[in-house]
């Protein structure tokens, strides 16, 4: 008896569940505890003092802007991984949620224009905060564009050499939330709050390479985790959540009441247990989702310890 396959979603759906929506956590969180950050770095100011044209703690069109950047950007990088993974054959078989080439839901050349499109976003976007704050942003932004598209694309892509956990704490950690907070502030201050928020990004990335370690290995798709093995790649992900919690102390120091972010540390209990007792393949999708839940709710608490 064979099982059908999955009906595909409609038109505008396919393209809704190839953006991979529960990704884009790891975009919109480095933004709001960077703006934080941003906001009391400007607020501890000499006397008080605000930058020109400032009508309050936080520059919203510039929040946005920031939020629309790197939305756009993980958009974009879903998109061109799942191009270049689709047409080197890597995600035959991949559990998770839906690749546009690999199903055919879409064509290659399609999926393509689609992250292109979606880096031409961030980047008008991005010139908008340029203008307004530095014009270093725009090497900066390009990087992240060559980033997004290099992860799988490209004849070496980093993601196929086990360095894609370095590159999303560097981007999704240091780049964004001290970015964001540039942005706000026009100086830098409390930039390790972009640890904690870097190694959930991390620890999310982890928890899905294990998930797929057999199949990545078997496509030729050195991850870290196929490069490490899966019992220490088990290890490299308690770890990055034990990271977090130091991270979270180290914000701490400066501002007590970023201490906060340690109560989200309890929903990392479970996926932790799950990972160390062998969960593999589809057993792994309820960590993926319980590992984003922390990500959100670690930098939502640290964000608001922050302000207060």
């Amino acid at each position: 008896m064979t099982t059908a396959p999955a009906a595909l979603p409609g038109p505008l759906g396919r393209w809704v569940a190839g953006a991979r929506p529960r990704t884009l956590a790891a975009a919109a969180v480095p933004v709001v505890v960077g703006t934080a950050v941003g906001w009391w770095v400007r607020s501890g100011s000499p006397a008080g003092v605000r930058p020109v044209g400032a009508a309050s703690p936080v520059i919203w069109w510039r929040a946005l802007d920031a939020l629309l950047v790197a939305l756009a950007l993980q958009i974009g990088t879903n998109y061109a991984n799942d191009y270049s993974d689709g047409v080197r054959g890597a995600d035959r078989g991949r559990v998770g949620p839906l690749r546009l080439v690999a199903s055919g839901a879409a064509s290659p050349a399609a999926v393509r224009a689609a992250a292109l499109c979606c880096f031409a976003v961030a980047g008008v976007a991005g010139l908008a905060l340029a203008a307004a704050t530095s014009w270093w942003l725009v090497p900066i932004g390009a990087a992240c564009v060559a980033a997004g598209w290099l992860y799988t694309g490209g004849p070496r892509p980093y993601g196929y050499l086990g360095m894609g956990e370095a590159f999303v704490f560097v981007f999704f950690g240091a780049v964004a939330t001290v970015g964001s907070a540039y942005v706000q502030a026009g100086r830098f201050g409390l930039w390790w709050a972009c640890v904690p928020v870097g190694l959930a990004a991390t620890a999310l990335l982890e928890a899905n390479n294990l998930r797929d370690v057999g199949g990545d290995a078997a496509a030729g798709k050195r991850t870290l985790a196929v490069r490490v093995g899966p019992r220490r790649a088990r290890w490299l992900y308690v770890g990055s959540l034990g990271g977090i919690a130091a991270g979270v102390v180290a914000v701490g120091v400066a501002r007590p009441l970023a201490l906060l972010g340690l109560g989200a540390l309890a929903l990392g209990v479970r996926p932790a247990r799950a990972v160390l007792a062998g969960a593999s393949g589809r057993d792994l999708l309820p960590v993926l989702g319980r590992t984003g839940q922390l990500q959100v709710a670690v930098g939502l608490l640290l964000a608001l310890g922050i302000l207060l």
